[in-house]
């Protein structure tokens, strides 16, 4: 399913997986690893600030540590993703409550998206997500080539 517009990118085996939680749901999070502990224990696992430390304390998993989001974590995450350096992001973020780093978190989502990375936002679909298949095997993503797609836009308009 190749093509000029797409093109496969290999996960491997081992994910590396980005853990983010706003504050109230941080224990939402911290109760969601601790029951997938023996499955994530198997990926490489990153998390931003207070959520990564937590991660770290309560259930002994190495997790690599980011700023907390509002000091730029989010976007440390966003740029790893952009980087080929995370694959996978469970990030339970409260709908209810506004953040002061809004924008960070709809750029982490939108890089979430544009590279086509598995994303879950509650633990219904980081259930699902984590209990695929796929999980513990590689998978090729098919992601879209934009700088193709970029340069025929540019040359349409010269």
């Amino acid at each position: 399913m190749k093509n000029n517009k797409t093109r496969e990118v290999p996960l491997p085996r081992k994910k590396r997986i980005a853990l983010v939680a706003h504050d109230a749901r941080k224990n939402d999070l911290l109760e969601w690893v601790k029951f997938n502990q023996g499955t994530l224990s198997g990926h490489i696992l990153f998390g931003t600030g207070t959520t990564g430390l937590l991660i770290a304390e309560k259930t002994g998993l190495p997790i690599h540590r980011f700023k907390s989001g509002p000091l730029g974590g989010d976007q440390q995450v966003g740029a790893k993703i952009a980087e080929g350096e995370i694959d996978f992001l469970i990030f339970f973020w409260d709908p209810l409550e506004p953040q002061p780093h809004d924008p960070d978190i709809k750029a982490l989502l939108r890089l979430a998206v544009l590279y086509n990375i598995p994303t879950a936002s509650n633990r219904s679909t980081a259930d699902f997500l984590i209990s695929s298949p796929f999980m513990d095997q590689p998978y090729s993503k098919i992601e879209p080539d934009y700088l193709s797609r970029l340069q025929e836009i540019a040359a349409v308009d010269d």
